[in-house]
């Protein structure tokens, strides 16, 4: 089929929820993406943060061939496999974490930590200690739970009521969390760099206020990192990234941004559907057996990829390029000759550029420039390209973005 003709077929058969772009591609090759009419796009979109590796990389190929050469490509969470709990070990290994919960998305992976943190409410502070505190311009998911958290009218309106007991604060305002805390708020949960919202990192001092806030509080602290984690902004994990900041963040208590839970999905198992729920033992404490489940979470295919993915990615010089390569992009941005940026902002390769006009129109023209980019809200372009992007490609993504963001 051309591509009219799977477009035509598509739109008969599937449920319109996307605006897609207006091409179908075929195949992918390290940073690069081929439709079926043979144009090449460099992709600053990775599947959405997800394609860290990029495509065809051949030690993603070999764990996906080990992995079904075992004929286990799903048992069940009723048995034991090895994959995951290597997986866990690793994930546990690399973070604050003491046990992990896999399951199958970012939105359970968050859907997951409030059942938890309620669970937690409840055991340490009564029927009452069910609230969780989120912010504004989140983005946790569209399942029911995440997305009472996700303070949108446009997403929520439609599909209330709405999962109850959340309440909101100003991202990045201490002051105005402050005044929402009470001994009714289980958790609170936060987005250590916003995605969907715009790309707006968190300050440390608003994250150090949040962790002193939840001490005080009794309540967990819960870092969706379902976009900024797995090497994303230069560190294995977000958080870790401001631990390394120094200014007096790190005593005998250890790093004073640590979580008590993080959601981890996107990018873990290269493109396939993973998320995991890493938390302290304390917040494992309290779940017992049959509190929760998933039949599909933690397959034995999936978590084999996934402990290749995260080893690769976890290396220091892996992670210490994907900081330069980030600095790279956002300098050789700034210095676009453009009216219509107003200000370029991220960490590592998640980076927001906001715009004096709408974000759409600049994706459509760099369709035509061989770009493939996304936004973050109506004014934001969002640029979250493969980890493995070249600096050599930095350089041909900012030509092309250059000459998008001339008039037609």
């Amino acid at each position: 089929m051309n591509a009219q003709e799977v477009i035509q077929l598509e739109q008969q058969h599937v449920l319109g929820v996307y605006a897609r772009a207006p091409f179908v591609l075929e195949r992918g090759e390290g940073s690069t993406l081929y439709d079926t009419e043979g144009r090449a796009y460099l992709d600053c979109v990775a599947g959405i943060a997800v394609n860290a590796l990029g495509y065809n990389d051949p030690g993603v190929l070999q764990a996906m061939q080990e992995a079904m050469a075992t004929g286990l490509l799903h048992v069940s969470n009723l048995y034991h496999t090895a994959p995951h709990a290597r997986l866990a070990a690793l994930l546990c290994e690399t973070s604050f974490a003491d046990k992990v919960h896999f399951c199958n998305s970012g939105a359970e992976a968050n859907e997951g930590a409030f059942k938890f943190a309620r669970r937690y409410g409840r055991a340490h502070g009564g029927e009452e200690k069910v609230e969780i505190l989120a912010f504004t311009n989140a983005f946790h998911g569209r399942t029911m739970g995440a997305l009472a958290a996700t303070p949108r009218p446009k997403y929520q309106d439609p599909f209330k009521p709405l999962m109850p007991g959340v309440r909101f604060a100003e991202f990045n305002d201490l002051e105005s969390a402050r005044r929402q805390m009470d001994e009714r708020v289980c958790a609170i949960i936060v987005e250590p760099v916003q995605g969907e919202g715009g790309v707006h990192p968190a300050t440390p001092e608003f994250l150090a206020g949040l962790r002193a806030l939840a001490d005080a509080y009794d309540a967990l602290l819960i870092y969706d990192e379902v976009q900024c984690g797995v090497g994303r902004t230069g560190s294995l994990w977000a958080y870790q990234g401001y631990c390394k900041q120094g200014n007096g963040a790190i005593d005998e208590k250890g790093c004073a941004f640590e979580p008590d839970i993080l959601t981890a999905a996107k990018p873990l198992a290269g493109g396939l559907p993973i998320g995991a729920i890493l938390m302290r033992q304390r917040v494992a404490e309290v779940m017992q057996k049959g509190d929760h489940g998933s039949t599909f979470a933690g397959g034995p295919l999936v978590t084999h990829v996934a402990h290749h993915v995260v080893s690769r990615i976890s290396q220091p010089d892996f992670l210490a390029a994907v900081e330069a390569k980030g600095k790279l992009l956002r300098d050789l941005i700034e210095e676009i000759n453009s009216p219509h940026i107003r200000e370029v902002r991220g960490k590592g390769l998640m980076i927001g550029v906001e715009l004096d006009i709408e974000a759409a129109e600049v994706i459509q023209r760099g369709y035509k420039e061989g770009l493939i980019l996304v936004n973050a809200g109506t004014n934001v372009l969002r640029l979250v390209p493969p980890l493995v992007i070249t600096e050599a490609e930095i350089h041909e993504v900012v030509e092309r973005l250059t000459r998008a963001l001339q008039p037609a």
